[in-house]
């Protein structure tokens, strides 16, 4: 019997969303759209022009969103991560905990330092760009890691954006090998075009011999693979995972598995704020197959909780949102 459905490591970070302007996005020096990280002072001085603004503080982090997205659907999951001892380190042990996410938070004594934030900028077109001070998720490291859960686990879940840590990266390795040492299924998010650009060693060798599961947006994909053209694509994208998430937004998404593609259609809705949609896909997905439906019924649930939580502000959906979404699924499908 698998103990989690879902043991995923990724980083910590504390969500902070401002709505602004593109003229302010441009003003701040903000690639739109992509994840920037930034240091102390480069914090400080973005914190300078959105002091005046309504902010709302939640739990992010790519993979953090994931592992709640199917906590909240009824699942089982663990998260490795690190915060520091401070107010903010506090905030997301605790949030994990509330959602009913099992991490390794919860035995180990927090380091001193900053906890990372993410500020979290959406403009009117619904897009969202990303600054992110790392701080004590820099250092995650292999002691993050639960063995013997892993081993527990039915899919061990690795968020693309731990290439950009030597230590992240080790740890996320390290952990891929003890879930293929048990038989365990392994996932990948490529998380971001900037990783693509400057990290693809890191994510090739999270993607070692092949995974179970690859996710990947229309953008991470065409950059990935240095074509636009879809087929180029998917013959890329293909040998890397027996399963292929490739979602499109408006255009919903594709699954490849075994060289057949499903095309799956999206949940028409009006964008609000992009920030978490990808998230919500795997984690939402990943709670399907891990419950008895088919990859094209675990996309066709993933483009409804994606399309809710872009409707919205904020990165997540409540746990009552969630199985609201799923009970209607239930009854659509029956």
């Amino acid at each position: 019997m698998s103990h989690y459905h879902l043991y995923a490591i990724g980083n910590a970070l504390v969500d902070t969303e401002y709505e602004v302007s593109d003229e302010l996005l441009s003003a701040m020096g903000v690639s739109k759209r992509h994840m920037t990280l930034i240091d102390t002072p480069q914090r400080a001085e973005l914190l300078k022009h959105v002091q005046s603004l309504h902010a709302r503080r939640t739990g992010g982090g790519s993979a953090g969103n994931t592992v709640v997205a199917l906590a909240q659907l009824g699942g089982h999951a663990f998260y490795s991560c690190r915060v520091a001892d401070d107010e903010l380190g506090a905030y997301y042990t605790q949030d994990l905990q509330t959602n009913g996410v099992a991490t390794n938070l919860t035995h180990t004594r927090p380091t001193e330092g900053q906890t990372g934030s993410c500020m979290v900028l959406v403009t009117p077109d619904a897009e969202r760009s990303m600054c992110t001070f790392l701080g004590a998720t820099s250092q995650l490291d292999a002691s993050a890691l639960h063995p013997q859960d892993i081993a527990k686990s039915k899919i061990y879940y690795m968020e693309g954006y731990l290439a950009a840590s030597p230590t992240g990266l080790e740890a996320a390795v390290q952990g891929r090998q003890i879930a293929i040492d048990h038989q365990v299924q392994t996932a990948l998010t490529l998380s971001d075009v900037s990783m693509i650009n400057f990290c693809k060693a890191g994510l090739e060798a999270m993607i070692g011999n092949g995974l179970d599961y690859l996710f990947a947006n229309e953008e991470e994909a065409q950059t990935w693979c240095g074509s636009n053209d879809l087929d180029t694509i998917l013959a890329q994208l293909s040998p890397l995972a027996k399963t292929v998430c490739l979602t499109r937004g408006a255009k919903g998404c594709i699954v490849v598995q075994g060289g057949q593609r499903t095309e799956v259609p999206a949940v028409p809705t009006k964008a609000v704020d992009t920030n978490g949609a990808g998230d919500m896909f795997a984690g939402t997905f990943l709670y399907g197959t891990t419950h008895g439906h088919t990859p094209a019924q675990a996309a066709a649930l993933a483009n409804r909780t994606a399309a809710a939580v872009v409707s919205q502000h904020g990165n997540r959906l409540t746990k009552a949102q969630m199985q609201a979404i799923y009970t209607d699924f239930q009854k659509a499908s029956s």
